[in-house]
C-alpha cells in the first residue's frame, strides 16, 4: 500500500510535467521576509497556511475561489507564511494559483507539490516561491536519487528547501542533508492516517540544530500547544483552515494558541 500513493503521487507529477503545467514564462520576485527569521522572533505561533482546493485523503475541500483573496484572510488572522498546492491532480492546485498569490502579498510562500524533477524547481524560481518542498521518504524508497543534488540545485535558484519526513529514520536521513527547514508530516502517506504523536516521537532526543515544521492534522490551539511543547517551532495547517467558514477568525485562534 505505502509505496502506491507515493508512486501514485509521483506519477502524478509526471503527468503534470508532461502536460507542460511547469511550463511557465515570468519572473515573479521571491519575499524579502526570511521565514526563519520570523520563526526565531515571532513571539506567537508560527503558521504556514495552506491553501488547498481537495487532497488525496479529503477530496474535495472547499469550491475554487480566488486564491489572493483566500491568502489576504489568512494574513489578516496572522499568518506569517502561506503554502500553496501547485499539483494539479488530486489537489486542484496550479502553477496560476501561486502566481495570484505571489503577486497579491509579500510573505514567504511555499510551493507544494510532490517535487520529482528539476524542472519543477525552475519553474518555482519564475513563479516567485521562497521554498519548495522536498520528501525524504521518495529518496530513501528509491523513487529518486541523490537528494543533495536536489538541494544543492534549489539553493543554486535562490530557494530555501523543507525537507518532509514523517518517521525517525526518515528524520535522521533529512539532518544530514543541507535542507534549510525540516517538516515532520504527522499524517502517514502509507495509510494517509494522521497522528500527532508522530511530532514527539520523531523529535524525542533531539539537540535542535535547525528550524522544526509539525504538519497535518492540526486543527486547535491545544493542538498547536501539545507540538509546541513536543520542540515545534511552527506549524503547518491546510484543511481546517481551508474548510472553516471563517478563515481569518480561525487562523487567529491558532494564531494565539502561544
Amino acid at each position: 500500500m505505502a509505496e502506491n500513493i507515493l508512486r501514485k503521487l509521483a506519477n502524478n507529477s509526471q503527468a503534470a510535467i508532461d502536460d507542460g503545467v511547469y511550463d511557465v514564462d515570468v519572473n515573479l520576485q521571491r519575499s524579502n521576509k526570511d521565514f526563519i527569521q520570523i520563526i526565531k522572533t515571532n513571539p506567537h505561533a508560527t503558521l504556514l497556511t495552506e491553501i488547498k482546493f481537495a487532497s488525496p485523503s479529503l477530496g474535495k475541500i472547499r469550491t475554487l475561489t480566488d486564491p489572493a483573496s483566500i491568502a489576504r484572510q489568512m494574513i489578516a488572522g496572522g499568518s506569517r507564511a502561506l503554502s500553496i498546492l501547485t499539483q494539479p491532480h488530486l489537489f486542484n492546485g496550479s502553477p496560476e494559483y501561486f502566481m495570484k498569490v505571489r503577486q497579491a502579498v509579500d510573505i514567504p510562500l511555499l510551493m507544494k507539490d510532490i517535487m520529482i524533477d528539476k524542472i519543477q524547481i525552475d519553474a518555482a524560481k519564475k513563479i516567485g516561491a521562497d521554498y519548495i518542498l522536498l520528501i525524504q521518504s521518495l529518496f530513501d524508497q528509491g523513487h529518486l536519487k541523490e537528494i543533495e543534488e536536489y538541494i544543492e540545485y534549489g539553493h543554486k535558484q535562490g530557494l530555501e528547501i523543507l525537507l518532509e519526513v514523517h518517521t525517525k529514520k526518515e528524520f535522521e536521513n533529512a539532518l544530514k542533508t543541507e535542507a534549510d527547514l525540516i517538516g515532520i508530516n504527522n499524517r502517514n502517506l502509507d495509510t494517509l492516517e494522521i497522528n500527532l504523536k508522530t511530532t514527539e516521537e520523531v523529535l524525542k532526543g533531539y539537540e535542535k540544530t535547525r528550524p522544526i515544521l509539525s504538519e497535518s492534522g492540526i486543527e486547535k490551539p491545544e493542538d498547536i500547544q501539545y507540538l509546541k511543547k513536543c520542540g515545534a517551532d511552527a506549524f503547518l495547517i491546510g484543511s481546517s483552515i481551508m474548510k472553516s467558514d471563517n478563515i481569518e477568525g480561525h487562523v487567529r485562534k491558532l494564531v494565539n494558541a502561544i
